[in-house]
Formats: structure tokens, sequence, C-alpha cells
């Protein structure tokens, strides 16, 4: 079976979800015209050669709404053969974009495919396409759907993680993020995008100098939800529980933001049309779902069953990108899985990059990527947790050239 190799990678920065924000003056069609074009360059790719392009995007409303890969490769002006399909499995999918782009390779139904995501989520905020599943929480306990803040603090009920254990994975993640940035590591697939305001060329979501007292003083987020009704039912899918431990504030949770990536996934025939050697490939892929209430467990699921389906264990990956999605997920990620600290999200995670949501999964993996060239590591799993459950992995290896 062919390999889906990756040749190449590019991200934006993830600047904040606010009118202030340094990507916010683009749309995303420009925005992801600036990475297309940024990647053709660097892998000096012909667009003609490009036979699909698959991105990620959540909140498929206004700007983003009408198969925003396609119209953004119409906007970038890019081939008109060139198609595009917009795929949503909530934030893991860009890690589903390129699971798609690798199986497309390796069946032999393409050769080149662009993979990534995006969201704008100050243009287009999370919730503006007003889902009735996540709006009316009658028809949301009838689909067994929650927010994923309320499904974050049941975790953390369950698995006995302690407001202050969330509140030391949001402090790590903040200053290995800053180390990360100010160290370069970002840089090396990370674009400076010009806008109509200026140009954005950092991760703007970092919280600089954050204290432990500074987490510990913020009220919980998800308290008056649990309230108006979700606590009682949670409480009543879990009898065993007295009550639910609402431990998650915004300090310990995502931090919302705009963002792009994308990854050219391709055969080996695309290299040496390039005059590209692979720089990894995609191993193995893995989509699950676990328990709807808990929200997002999915992607400690996920990396389960890809640990299981390639006969690996923990000790047999170099580095794991797990998602951040609220801290008692990275907790239980070290805890239940047993990832060691040091090799788990060692240049910091959503909680203090930011979390566009299409764009997450995808950047995550460049992440991963950069981080174990940079490292001289071989292999790296990354793994992210969508809504309702859902949870989906990839397993990548490093090419070495002898």
């Amino acid at each position: 079976m062919t390999d889906a190799c990756l040749y190449e990678w590019v991200r934006s920065p993830r600047t904040r979800a606010k009118d202030t924000g340094g990507l916010h003056a683009l749309t995303p069609q420009a925005l992801l015209g600036r990475l297309y074009g940024a990647l053709a360059t660097r892998a000096q790719l012909d667009p003609a050669l490009v036979d699909d392009v698959i991105l990620g995007c959540v909140t498929q409303h206004g700007e983003q709404a009408g198969n925003i890969a396609r119209s953004s490769l119409l906007h970038a002006g890019w081939p008109d053969h060139v198609p595009g399909i917009t795929v949503n499995r909530y934030c893991s999918s860009g890690i589903d974009a390129l699971g798609l782009a690798a199986l497309k390779v390796r069946g032999g139904e393409a050769g080149a495919v662009l993979a990534g995501g995006v969201e704008m989520m100050s243009r287009v905020p999370m919730l503006a396409d007003k889902a009735r599943v996540f709006l009316d929480p009658a028809f949301a306990a009838e689909c067994r759907m929650l927010m994923m803040g309320s499904g974050a603090d049941l975790i953390a009920t369950l698995n006995g993680v302690s407001r202050e254990a969330a509140d030391a994975v949001a402090l790590a993640s903040q200053e290995r993020a800053a180390r990360a940035r100010d160290a370069g590591y970002f840089a090396p697939s990370q674009v400076p995008i010009e806008t109509p305001t200026g140009t954005a060329a950092v991760d703007e979501c970092i919280r600089e100098g954050l204290r432990a007292e500074d987490l510990a003083a913020l009220p919980p987020a998800f308290a008056e939800a649990g309230a108006a009704g979700v606590d009682a039912y949670q409480l009543a899918a879990n009898p065993q529980l007295a009550a639910i431990e609402h431990i998650h504030t915004a300090g310990n949770s995502p931090a919302m933001a705009d963002g792009a990536a994308l990854l050219l996934v391709g055969d080996a025939a695309l290299g040496e049309r390039l005059g590209l050697a692979p720089r990894a490939r995609i191993r193995a892929a893995c989509t699950v779902a676990a328990d709807p209430l808990q929200v997002l467990t999915g992607c400690l699921a996920a990396t389960e069953a890809l640990l299981a389906r390639t006969g690996l264990t923990v000790d047999d990956v170099d580095l794991f990108e797990i998602h951040e999605a609220f801290a008692a997920v990275s907790v239980v990620a070290r805890e239940r899985l047993g990832i060691p600290d040091e090799t788990l999200n060692v240049n910091g995670g959503v909680i203090a990059l930011g979390h566009p949501m299409g764009a997450t999964g995808a950047i995550m993996a460049i992440t991963l990527l950069d981080e174990l060239e940079r490292r001289g590591l071989e292999r790296g799993l990354v793994a992210a947790a969508g809504a309702a459950g859902s949870g989906s992995a990839l397993l990548i290896e490093r090419v070495t050239v002898a």
C-alpha cells in the first residue's frame, strides 16, 4: 500500500478571537489564501498538481458556510479543476481532514492532497450557526449532547480531578507555550500573515506573567449551567455521584482563537516530481466515539484505540499532542493512559495557545512534527476530542534519510 507522506506544512499564528485580534481583518478565505501561497512557494508546488483540498471547519455559517474549502480555492485564484471539501467532526475536524487525505493517498485515489482547517472565531463566533442541539436544553437532552464545559466538569468529578490539579495544567501550558514561542520552536511552520491592519506574526493568546494565585481567583465557568439543569441530568446518568464538581474556569479552559493550517499529503511520486524527500508519514488513523455526556473523552479513547490497533505502548511513542480540551482531560491523559508529563504537550496546548476549532487538530499535528524534527525523534501521536464524545487520532512517523 502506498505511504501517505507529509512533505510540507504551514500555519498561521493563533490570534485572539476579538475584533482587536491580529487576524480579524481578514476573511477566512483570505487567510487560507495566504497559506495556499506560502505552502506552494515552500514546496515549489504547482497548484494544478493538487487532487483535492480537505479542510476542517466547525461553525460553517456566514463567511465559513458554503464549503469554505472550495470557495477559498476560487478566492485564491487556484485552478478551477482543484476540488475542495469541508468536514466537521467538531474540534477534531483538522485531524479528520488529515486522516481522510491519508486514505485518499493510500488508496491511490489522489497523489497530492492539501489537508488542514480554519476557524475565524472573531468573525464567526462559536454557536453562530444556532444549532438547536446546543441551544435548546430539552432537545439537547433528547440527543444526549451537552456543552463542552459541562462535560469537562463531569470528567473531573468522575476522575477525582481537583481544581488545584486543573489549574496546574493550565499554568504549565502557559509556561511551556511562552518558553517555546520565545525559543523560536514555532517559527519553522508559522507564517507571518499580512492583513489590512498590519502583520500577524505571533500566537497572541498566551497570558504573560500568569500566576497560580491568578488562576485560583477565577470563578467556576459552568456552575450556572449546572444549576439550570445540567447537573441533575448528569447525576441521573451517574447515580454513584453525589454532586458535580465545577472546577473549570476561564483560566483552565481552551482560549478561543482565529487560525488556519495546511499540510501537503502525497504519495512517493509527488516527492519525485517536486524533488522533495518526504519528511514524515501518517502511519495510522483512528476515530472513535465515547460517552456523549462526558463530551471530551474521545481524544483519550482514540489514543487508546490507536495504540492497540498498531500494537504500540505509550513507551513506544516519543511525543504526544493530546487536545487540552479543558484541563481535566490532560490530568486523565497522564493518570489513566500513563503518558509521562515530559512527553505530553511539551510546548503547551490550546489552553495557552488558543483553540481555532476546525484548525486545531491540524495545528497540533504541525506542532508535533516540528518538535519531532527539532529533537531528532521518530514517532508521535496527536489526538483531539470533538463534541458528543467523538475523538480522532493520528500516528505520525518521521522519515529519516540514512
